[in-house]
């Protein structure tokens, strides 16, 4: 006779009395279970307090002798349950609370348990059980390793000689949730072929880091499986063990590292889980079906720039008399085709070589080694091209016209007192490529098409350079943060027009500074440049700056004169007639976004505490000192003061630079040389790569607090820019671009797609973009560029803050989509 469904009948005992006896006695047990898990808090699976089941195991072994020894059994399994529940709570203590991390904080890996379950009806109710047990064991419970928790687990399954698949359901709490949902009671060949199933299913998980949507997470776990293995391909798949997720990812712009531990579901994956990525992947799906890219077809080809190749604008311009048509002109709706490689595209040689040579077929352009080539500029040699180091004023190489400069005059001191350099025309940037090694940055300036190419190849190089012309507006700078602006042989007609232009560099230097002019008229005595050189001397007289000394080079033949700019108002007050006059106390001096240029100076500041007072310290001193003007009463970006909340932006950088970006998400950085931060705000990020061979461009955008003065003063450089537009830079400039919370806020006022199509065309195939964004966006944005067949490498979210890190592919549409406004 059956005893229920578990039970089986003994020969030796078969009187109907006493198995009714024993039927009761169980059902009294069942009842008593019952009561103690509608009064605990905790979720327990319904397998674990199946007491049939255990009574099933029992029998095995022995017969039940009397009523006392089966309440005995119920009372022991009542314990179990207890004690199985307190190890279970014990386990979380190493985990992510699943009931605390959002849905994305376990996107495609098996291993991280989700906040709670889709696949189940009661999920809200699972989830709001866990976080009650979360409390209570917060409360009231010890911590305990994550083997004894596995070793009671053993002893649990060997004490009950039932299905090995007890102890995964009770790692997965997702399927025991589910079971509790259902009310079924699964047999032993079910849960045996559901665990076999589940570990096939996550072998083949593993065994295929990306494949089918699924993303690689990098997150490092903290068990101890290959703590050993430092391979270089371990370090290239970012999959460094002895590394947490508060490492990989400190939420916010201004909080510290999370504190967070990785979820050890061992090889079981849970069926929320799995359901969960199910779904995603669907979704996904869908997802993709909205964005359907196309090549641009323009007639720029693959060095299109947007706002600088528009066509159609540039044909309606009533005069090209001041380099109008080589200024910015938008087009209202951004491009949101993606930009097409030059045939035979490479992968860039890798700095510094890249600075002495280039691949021919990535700046595919030799009309300037036809050009300039005498004067060593460029040379064509077979498949590269070579950059012997020269220019017009220093044929005979570039560092020995730079130490020449000092010689000239001592105060440059080069990486010392000057740090950050303008250089105008800078033609293929070799100055700007060679005061790296005097420790100095200079922002490269040049027209596009003036000299074919000029920039891109600089760019190629990776020497820093953009694309702007001296015309009828303000360079998007802040005034009085260069060093030194340099001029060597620039086309530049600075004497003309009452000296606009050359007003425009008064504009941007720093008081004290030197503008250092390498031309014809300095050494040369030809009627035209003797005439130029004479209204020069005029002007800058008249803008009282100080000739500091005129010297020529012997080797090059070439003459170098140098001014200061004053550090007083004096000089202004003292001139016989005011011309150039002074600009109005209500004009802006930092205002650069498309403000017209105009015929006056500002005036010096004198106040010690305002900035342009004082020279800043000596670097590298002056990249971790507070700016001496900000003031213990100005309130900061992030709500503090504004000195402490400087120093707690530079270490908070330094922290995820150092602990994540560095070694935990992959990334190779000796294969980055040009990067750029789309959203800087007091330049950390740059700070904390100084000891890097990277240059990094500080993109401050025109609707953001203004700290690009800020970053000036660390000894940086960075540019003003509206991210609803295109960039002043040729395609596939950078290698890496870093966006902290920059998507969604543009998405609030502009096309977040056209802004995703332009971070493709700056970026080099296999160059990096790092999103630290809320969940949302970090979702939209890996959808988008999954779509062009990007590589997620690393994705990472927890409370609504997610991290983001994927690899641009080498892929392109085979569909064109014709842009008119740039076809010629």
């Amino acid at each position: 006779m059956a005893l229920g469904k578990y039970t089986r009948v003994d020969n030796r005992r078969s009187s109907s009395s006493y198995c009714s006896t024993v039927t009761i006695v169980v059902f009294v047990a069942l009842c008593l279970v019952g009561v103690w898990m509608m009064t605990s808090s905790s979720v327990v699976p319904v397998q674990n307090v199946d007491v049939p089941q255990e009574n099933k195991s029992e029998l095995k072994e022995q017969v039940i002798e009397n009523n006392n020894e089966v309440k005995e059994q119920a009372n022991e399994n009542v314990d179990e349950v207890k004690e199985q529940e307190k190890s279970e709570s014990s386990t979380s203590q190493f985990e992510d609370n699943p009931g605390d991390l959002p849905e994305d904080a376990t996107k495609g890996d098996t291993n991280d348990t989700p906040s709670q379950s889709e696949s189940d009806a009661n999920s809200q109710e699972n989830q709001e059980e866990k976080q009650d047990e979360n409390v209570q064991l917060k409360t009231g419970e010890k911590e305990s390793s994550v083997e004894d928790t596995k070793s009671k687990d053993n002893e649990s399954n060997q004490e009950t000689d039932s299905s090995k698949t007890d102890g995964g359901d009770n790692d997965s709490g997702g399927q025991g949730d589910s079971e509790e949902g259902s009310g079924e009671k699964k047999s032993d060949t079910d849960e045996t072929e559901k665990k076999t199933d589940s570990e096939e299913s996550s072998a083949d998980i593993k065994s295929e880091e990306k494949v089918d949507g699924e993303i690689e997470e990098k997150v490092s776990q903290n068990d101890n499986d290959g703590s050993g293995d430092n391979s270089d391909e371990k370090k290239d798949k970012s999959q460094t063990k002895d590394q947490t997720p508060s490492e990989v990812f400190p939420s916010g712009a201004q909080s510290d590292l999370l504190n967070e531990t990785t979820t050890q579901n061992g090889a079981f994956p849970t069926q929320a889980a799995e359901s969960k990525n199910e779904k995603e992947s669907q979704g996904s799906s869908k997802q993709q079906t909205g964005y359907s890219w196309k090549q641009c077809n323009v007639t720029a080809g693959p060095d299109y720039i947007p706002c600088l190749d528009n066509l159609q604008a540039i044909k309606k311009l009533s005069s090209t008399k001041h380099y109008e048509h080589r200024e910015r002109h938008c087009p209202e709706n951004p491009p949101t085709c993606l930009v097409a490689l030059p045939k035979g595209y490479r992968k860039p040689i890798e700095w510094p070589t890249s600075r002495e040579k280039i691949w021919y077929y990535n700046v595919p352009h030799t009309k300037l080694a036809e050009v300039k080539g005498h004067q060593n500029w460029v040379k064509v040699t077979g498949e590269y091209l070579t950059f012997p180091g020269g220019g017009t004023q220093f044929k005979h190489g570039a560092l020995h016209y730079i130490d020449f400069i000092q010689e000239s005059v001592p105060d440059v001191a080069w990486g010392k007192r000057s740090r950050v350099v303008l250089d105008v025309g800078c033609g293929v940037a070799s100055f700007g490529g060679y005061l790296f090694d005097r420790d100095v940055l200079a922002m490269s300036l040049a027209p596009k098409d003036e000299h074919e190419a000029q920039v891109q190849f600089a760019l190629e190089r990776g020497i820093p350079a953009l694309s702007a012309v001296m015309g009828t507006t303000r360079l998007p700078f802040p005034s009085r943060v260069f060093d030194i602006v340099h001029c060597a042989r620039c086309r530049v007609p600075w004497h003309i027009e009452g000296g606009k232009l050359l007003l425009e560099l008064n504009r941007l230097l720093r008081p004290g500074g030197f503008f250092v002019w390498s031309a014809t008229p300095v050494y040369q005595k030809k009627p035209e440049d003797v005439a130029i050189w004479k209204d020069m001397s005029e002007l800058i007289k008249s803008m009282c700056w100080e000739l500091i000394s005129i010297n020529k080079d012997p080797l090059n033949g070439v003459g170098v004169a140098t001014y200061r700019k004053p550090m007083s108002n004096d000089c202004y007050e003292k001139r016989s007639q005011s011309d150039p006059p002074m600009c109005a106390d209500s004009d802006d001096s930092n205002a650069a976004w498309y403000v017209p240029l105009q015929t006056c100076m500002h005036k010096i500041p004198i106040d010690s505490t305002e900035r342009g007072s004082q020279w800043p310290e000596e670097w590298p001193a002056r990249l971790v000192k507070t700016p001496y003007w900000l003031l213990s009463s100005q309130v900061g970006v992030y709500g503090k003061s504004a000195p402490e909340d400087f120093a707690s932006d530079n270490e908070h950088w330094k922290r995820v630079v150092t602990k994540s970006y560095l070694s935990g998400i992959g990334i190779d950085w000796s294969t980055v040389r040009n990067v750029m931060d789309m959203r800087a705000i007091y330049g950390g990020f740059a700070a904390a790569l100084k000891d890097l061979n990277v240059w990094v461009m500080n993109v401050v955008s025109v609707d953001a607090p203004d700290t690009l003065p800020i970053i000036y003063e660390r000894g940086l450089f960075g540019i003003y820019h509206d991210w609803c537009e295109s960039f002043s830079t040729y395609p596939r400039s950078y290698d890496l671009l870093h966006a902290d919370h920059l998507f969604s806020q543009i998405k609030k006022r502009c096309n977040l797609v056209a802004l995703v199509a332009e971070v493709d065309r700056i970026l080099r195939p296999g160059g990096k973009l790092i999103v630290r964004d809320n969940v949302e966006t970090i979702n939209e944005v890996e959808s988008m560029v999954r779509t062009m067949q990007w590589e997620v490498r690393l994705t990472y979210s927890k409370d609504n803050e997610g991290l983001l890190c994927v690899q641009k592919s080498i892929w392109r549409p085979s569909e064109s989509e014709m842009v008119s406004y740039a076809i010629a």
